[in-house]
C-alpha cells in the first residue's frame, strides 16, 4: 500500500453497509436538527442557515487539518452539511420564492459544475483520490451542494409531486436498491454510482425527517423534532461506536 493509499484510507471511511446506514441516519437528523432550529425555535431559515454554515466551515477546517481519520469528526462535519444543507434549501424555495422546482434545479447545476471543476482540476472525483487538502475542500463543497440538493428534491417529491412522505420514502428507497443492483450487476462506474447513492441518501432522510416532525393532518407522525433528533443522533453515536469496536477487535 502506497502512502497516499494509506492518508486516504485514514481520512475517509470505509463505504461499507453500516457507513450508508449511518449516511441515513445522519441525513434524517440533518432534516429533525435544521427544521428544529429555523421553525420550532422560531429562528427562520436565514439565521438557521448562517447558524449551521459557521459550524460547518468550522468542522471542515477540522477535519482537513486532521493528520488522521477521526469517527466522530467526519460524520460532525457530514451533519454538519445536511442540516446547513436543510436550511439552505428551506430558504431558497420558500424565503427566496424560487420553489422547489427551481431550487432543486440551480442546485442540481451547481453540484454538477462543482464535480466537473473538481474532476477537471485534480482528474479524478473518486473518494480513493482524496488525499490532499484541495481535493477534501472538493469533497466536502460537493457534498454540502448534493445534501441540499437532497432536501430540495425530497421535499419536491413528497410535496410538489404529491407523494408524500412515505411514498417519497419508496420512490428514494427503491432508487438506492438500482443504485445497489447496479454496484454488483452491472459494469457502471462505482464513482458515479457512489455520488449517485451518496445524492439520493438526502432526499430519503429528508422525507423520512418529515415524517417523524410533521403534523398528523400533512401526513407526519408529529414527533417532537427535539426528541427526534436526540434519539438519531444517539444512534448513530452508537452505531459509530459500533464499528469501531469492531474495527479494533479485528485489528487485533
Amino acid at each position: 500500500m502506497n502512502p497516499t493509499t494509506e492518508h486516504t484510507l485514514s481520512k475517509v471511511p470505509e463505504l461499507t453497509l453500516i457507513f450508508w446506514i449511518v449516511k441515513i441516519a445522519a441525513t434524517t437528523l440533518g432534516e429533525t436538527g435544521g427544521d428544529a432550529v429555523s421553525m420550532s425555535m422560531d429562528l427562520g431559515y436565514l439565521v438557521g442557515t448562517a447558524i449551521f454554515a459557521i459550524i460547518f466551515l468550522i468542522a471542515v477546517a477540522a477535519q482537513i487539518k486532521a493528520k488522521g481519520f477521526h469517527p466522530f469528526l467526519y460524520w460532525t462535519t457530514i451533519i454538519a452539511t445536511t442540516t446547513v444543507g436543510t436550511t439552505l434549501a428551506d430558504y431558497a424555495d420558500r424565503s427566496l420564492g424560487i420553489g422547489y422546482a427551481g431550487g432543486a434545479s440551480l442546485l442540481f447545476i451547481l453540484l454538477m459544475a462543482s464535480l466537473a471543476i473538481w474532476h477537471r482540476t485534480l482528474g479524478s472525483v473518486s473518494v480513493a483520490s482524496v488525499s490532499a487538502p484541495k481535493a477534501e475542500m472538493f469533497y466536502w463543497v460537493t457534498i454540502m451542494f448534493s445534501q441540499t440538493l437532497g432536501t430540495a428534491l425530497g421535499d419536491w417529491t413528497a410535496d410538489t409531486a404529491g407523494l408524500g412522505y412515505e411514498g417519497g420514502a419508496m420512490i428514494f428507497g427503491a432508487l438506492l436498491l438500482l443504485v445497489v443492483a447496479a454496484y454488483f450487476w452491472t459494469k457502471i462506474s462505482h464513482t458515479i454510482l457512489f455520488w449517485a447513492a451518496f445524492i439520493l441518501t438526502r432526499p430519503l432522510g429528508a422525507v423520512v425527517g418529515d415524517y417523524l416532525d410533521k403534523p398528523v393532518a400533512a401526513g407526519g407522525l408529529a414527533l417532537s423534532r427535539y426528541s427526534a433528533s436526540l434519539v438519531l443522533l444517539v444512534f448513530i453515536v452508537v452505531c459509530i461506536l459500533a464499528f469501531e469496536h469492531k474495527a479494533a477487535k479485528k485489528g487485533h
